[in-house]
Order: C-alpha cells, then structure tokens, then sequence
C-alpha cells in the first residue's frame, strides 16, 4: 500500500462512519416519528429500530484481514424492551380489557441517541477535513 493509498485509506474510513451514522439519525428520526403509532401494516403497535454497526474489513497485501471503517450490519427491532400497555378503553386499538399496547419509544432516550449518532458524524466531517487540510499543504510543500 502506497502513502497516498494509506491517506485516502482515512478518507474512507471517515466516509464510512458518516454514512452509518447518517443512518442512524435517520433511524431515530423514524422512531420518534412512530412514538405513538399503535397499530403497524404488520399488525401491533411499531417496535424501535436499533442500527447495528460492525467493522468494515479488506483483505490487506499480506492476505490479512484490516479494518478499514463501519458499516451498519442491520437495522432490527428491538424485541427487548418492552410494549407499555395502558388502560384506555375508548381508544380504537384497545383490547377486550380496554387495554392499549403502545410502541417501546422513549422520546428521551431517542433525544439521547440522536446527539449521539450526530456528534459520531460531526466527528467524522472534523476527521474529513484534517485530510482534506493535510492534502493542501502537502501540495503546497510540493509546489514549492
């Protein structure tokens, strides 16, 4: 691998990680959006989505295998939190009981994973742009 190849090699890994955070935003955005949907095309109320991530591998000149940035594996619902139920019989999807089974979406905990994934991607961007800067001035040097 070249030097150049190791420096755009950073690139990409930054490239990466700001579309599986993208991604992630976008995926918050969908579960604050469904906060209060009871009843999917499905069938019950909407589940959270959680976006997996994993390495993002290559298979270097020596036959190893190197990470080289992120990606999402999977979007998947979360089955492990739980369904809040509540009573309210005059709602139109409660049950025999008058009970109604609402998404398992914390607004707050969503607000706490949306900084999170957007703080990620400005990392990312400030990452982008210490390569771009070092580009400049290395062509800057060479020009000189």
């Amino acid at each position: 691998m070249t030097s150049i190849d190791k420096f755009f090699s950073g690139m990409r890994a930054a490239a990466s990680g700001m579309a599986a955070e993208r991604l992630r935003v976008d995926t918050v955005a969908r579960n604050i959006a469904n906060a209060n949907t009871t009843r999917t095309p499905e069938g019950g109320p909407y589940r959270r989505q959680l976006v997996h991530f994993g390495p993002l591998l290559q298979r270097a000149a020596d036959g190893r295998q190197e990470v080289v940035g992120v990606r999402v594996l999977k979007v998947a619902a979360d089955e492990v939190t739980p369904l809040p139920r509540i009573f309210d019989p005059s709602h139109s999807d409660a049950d025999g009981q008058g009970y109604v089974t609402l998404p398992n979406v914390n607004p707050v905990m969503e607000m706490a994973d949306l900084i999170a994934a957007t703080r990620a991607y400005e990392a990312n961007v400030s990452a982008q742009e210490q390569f771009v800067a070092m580009a400049e001035r290395a062509l800057r040097l060479v020009q000189s």
